[in-house]
């Protein structure tokens, strides 16, 4: 193990920007994470990269930078997602039809082009061992730009994630605050569908959010071991793929597989401190109300010794 240390550490010059844009994908990845599961878009999670990658493909058939196409379609996609899906049920479908909408166009602009597929690939599989300073500097950029507008709107979010319909009756835009989540998820996903590909960004996405909702009750404790635990799960990753296996195997193949090792037990063992947590609250909230009859017994018994009183 220490020489797998020692090699990584000689290998770290040419992996600087890998580790970079990787750390920066994971950290907006589960910030965006917690709150798609939160309200219930995990779906969308899945799909989105799907709708970016159409565009790519539509793109690169046309001869333009698939760039443009990528975010193109991923932001029309999360918008539409955000507008067309006010309750659970109608959005559900909604993202099944846009999802798969897309995939037949992305196939058929992948049969429909002639030229050297590997660019068309790289946007499946992504080329996160190939990252240039120009690809950090423009994730760092697009990071920025979602992570400043997600700390503005992260209370009213936060509120009407949690209870939308209170929510709403204070005045809070619970509708308008949801397309722009969404847009705000579809330039994540975009920025990251470049690096780590399609089928990585749903695993970063989900994977650590979910294990950290299952241990933190806290939204901020939650948010912040889902950080920690997708620049971990990255890191692990870049350094079996390179180090260990030497390039041999995928990236995201380790990073899915860390994810779902993670995910499994916490799962399986959450029920005994979730439930114990139950429990506790419900001998609180029993407490509080045994005070509470003591208390108007107490009222009571003090207001029949003063009507006592005045007879």
């Amino acid at each position: 193990m220490l020489q797998a240390f020692q090699e990584f550490w000689l290998y770290f010059p040419l992996l600087q920007n890998t580790l970079l844009a990787g750390s920066i994908i994971a950290i907006v990845a589960a910030l965006m994470g917690y709150f798609l599961i939160m309200r219930g878009l995990t779906f969308a999670g899945h799909a989105l990269p799907y709708v970016g990658f159409a565009g790519a493909a539509g793109a690169v058939l046309l001869g333009i930078d698939p760039v443009f196409g990528l975010f193109a379609f991923t932001l029309a996609g999360g918008v539409g997602i955000g507008f067309l899906g006010k309750e659970a049920h109608a959005r559900d479908i909604t993202i099944g039809i846009l999802m798969t909408f897309a995939l037949g166009l992305g196939l058929m602009f992948f049969a429909l082009y002639s030229g050297y597929a590997e660019l068309v690939y790289s946007y499946l599989f992504g080329t996160i061992l190939g990252i240039s300073q120009q690809d950090v500097l423009v994730t760092a950029v697009c990071s920025l730009i979602a992570v400043a507008a997600l700390i503005v709107m992260f209370r009213p979010l936060l509120f009407s994630t949690m209870d939308p319909i209170v929510a709403s009756s204070r005045g809070i835009p619970v509708y308008a605050l949801s397309i722009i989540f969404m847009a705000l998820v579809a330039i994540a996903v975009a920025m990251s569908i470049q690096i780590v590909g399609t089928l990585l960004v749903f695993t970063l996405l989900v994977g650590p959010a979910a294990t950290a909702i299952r241990i933190a009750n806290r939204p901020l404790w939650a948010i912040i071991l889902a950080v920690f635990l997708g620049l971990l799960y990255t890191w692990l990753g870049i350094f079996l793929a390179v180090v260990l296996f030497n390039g041999t195997l995928p990236v995201s193949f380790f990073i899915a597989t860390i994810s779902f090792s993670v995910y499994l037990p916490i799962r399986l063992l959450s029920p005994l401190w979730i439930g114990r947590g139950i429990r506790r609250q419900r001998n609180q909230e029993q407490q509080v109300e045994i005070e509470f009859e003591h208390l108007k017994a107490r009222e009571c018994v003090a207001v029949e010794v003063k009507q006592e009183s005045f007879k």
